[in-house]
């Protein structure tokens, strides 16, 4: 399969790139799973890239094989050139790559170990990686974080139960903030919030992301929320990419059948429209029959997963939904 190296953008740095990466569950047995099928791309640098897909597409184990919770069972990771499905558990290699990437859960609750304060769990990765000089720089660090994540010292001495789902992630960020860390997985990070808490911790995500000059793998199902804050979006469909563009081009110039269902599939906040459109449906006959398919570049940073006699229809496609000034899929209706 190829990956997103062909783009056009060569002067961006690139942070991570996953090559082939495959990972197979209960391999050999009568119930193995398939859960990541040979998949490449890069991240750039200070950039936001979106990894969407239903439920049970693959999204949440690519985060995890990334940031080795999961050992891969094949392909690369690559991690500032370093590879790190190679990396030995206690390595000084490992320890450094541990303190670099983090991961931001989805379930607020769980992520937190409810018998410890929020003072420890925030400053775990700070003993651990040896960043205070003393117990008053250990406080000091942690109530800086507090407070950037928009919590108070107070909260410091106080345990998990005492707070809000909303409030919980605002921990869980800071703990993924105290390492200094250059990559930040965040794995489905508002799922589990209320929808009038999730709009601001993903601007609390994107202030942050703009002061450090972080790199984020923002993993979600929610597709509006997800090209608000990516710069670049990969579609992921049972295991596979099928999909991989800038954010604009995703949701203006969707080529992929399984993308425009995805699309069209997004409710609109009024009533009118809502009762008229319709979604796409996906035919799974029609693109995901035997033929070998890989990841082919049909316009200008813009690549589908295609069959060889599929490339032409694409970009065809491309062209033609480039020369008509139409609105997204997202609310066409069916009058």
């Amino acid at each position: 399969m190829a990956d997103d190296k062909t783009s056009k953008k060569d002067d961006r740095e690139i942070l991570v790139k996953v090559e082939h990466l495959v990972q197979t569950f209960n391999k050999g047995k009568k119930d193995e799973v398939k859960a990541i099928q040979d998949i490449s791309f890069n991240i750039y640098k200070g950039e936001t890239l979106g990894l969407v897909g239903e439920s049970g597409s693959g999204k949440t184990t690519t985060g995890r094989s990334i940031i080795r919770l999961y050992q891969p069972t094949g392909g690369d990771v690559l991690f500032e050139g370093q590879n790190i499905a190679r990396l030995r558990n206690g390595s000084k290699a490992m320890l450094d790559f541990r303190r670099k990437v983090q991961m931001i859960f989805q379930d607020p609750y769980a992520s937190l170990n409810p018998r410890m304060k929020v003072k420890d769990i925030i400053a775990e990765g700070i003993d651990i990686h040896h960043l205070a000089k003393s117990d008053a720089d250990r406080d000091n660090r942690v109530n800086a974080l507090l407070d950037e994540v928009g919590l108070n010292k107070d909260h410091a001495t106080r345990y998990p139960h005492e707070f809000s789902g909303g409030q919980r992630q605002r921990i869980g960020i800071a703990r993924a903030l105290a390492v200094e860390p250059e990559f930040i997985i965040a794995d489905e990070p508002i799922s589990a919030l209320d929808v009038s808490i999730q709009a601001q911790v993903v601007n609390l995500l994107k202030d942050i992301q703009d002061k450090q000059n972080l790199t984020y793998l923002f993993i979600a199902h929610d597709l509006s929320m997800v090209k608000y804050i990516s710069d670049r979006i990969a579609v992921m469909h049972y295991g596979r990419l099928v999909e991989l563009a800038s954010a604009d081009e995703v949701y203006n110039h969707p080529l992929h059948p399984y993308t425009q269902s995805l699309l069209s599939a997004i409710p609109i906040p009024d009533p009118e429209i809502e009762r008229k459109r319709t979604p796409i449906p996906y035919d799974a006959s029609k693109v995901e029959d035997e033929r070998p398919r890989r990841m082919v570049e049909v316009y200008p940073d813009h690549f589908v997963f295609a069959a060889t006699d599929e490339v032409a229809g694409y970009k065809a496609a491309a062209v033609k939904s480039h020369l008509v000034d139409h609105p997204p899929l997202v609310g066409t209706t069916t009058d």
